[in-house]
């Protein structure tokens, strides 16, 4: 098996997630599986993970949902996470990362899109990951020189230095 669970053939019926497509893994509520899981397509866990969880190659359409059940302990790196569980390690979500309302990541979350409902935590640092630059800001007052100030601004949910 060496870390790798779930082909095409397995699990289609075993319910689909609502916003991710047909979950072709399963990790049951009563499975503990001790070292890294690689996978493609989709994969729900119900059970504990105790491993790094990643995706087979570059597949941007692969998905992890983990329930309110469901937890891992270590570092994530999927394009598309749905997360009502917990992780304790980091996360990194290359396309889109839901939190729900029961989720907890001990850990940094490094996003693109993030999508979180009220009672979600995060112990750590948001990183946001996306492609374009986010522009910094200048707002300067008469007699200031640019190279005094250091405040950091929130605009459009993003960070920026203002000058």
């Amino acid at each position: 098996m060496k870390g790798f669970l779930g082909s095409n053939n397995a699990g289609s019926n075993s319910g689909g997630s609502s916003k991710g497509g047909a979950v072709d893994t399963l990790i049951g509520r009563q499975t503990e599986v001790l070292g890294d899981v690689r996978f493609s397509g989709g994969l729900h866990v119900d059970g504990k993970i105790k491993g790094g969880v990643t995706t087979l190659g570059a597949d941007k359409s692969a998905h992890l949902s983990v329930s309110e059940s469901g937890a891992i302990e270590g570092d994530v790196r999927v394009p598309t996470m749905m997360l009502n569980g917990t992780v304790i390690g980091d996360v990194r979500a290359t396309e889109k990362l839901s939190l729900a309302a029961k989720a907890k990541v001990t850990g940094n979350v490094y996003y693109k899109v993030l999508q979180m409902e009220p009672g979600a935590m995060i112990n750590g640092q948001l990183l946001y990951e996306g492609n374009e630059p986010v522009a910094a800001l200048t707002h300067q007052k008469p007699g200031e020189s640019k190279l005094d100030s250091s405040v950091l601004e929130i605009q459009d949910g993003r960070r920026a230095k203002s000058a």
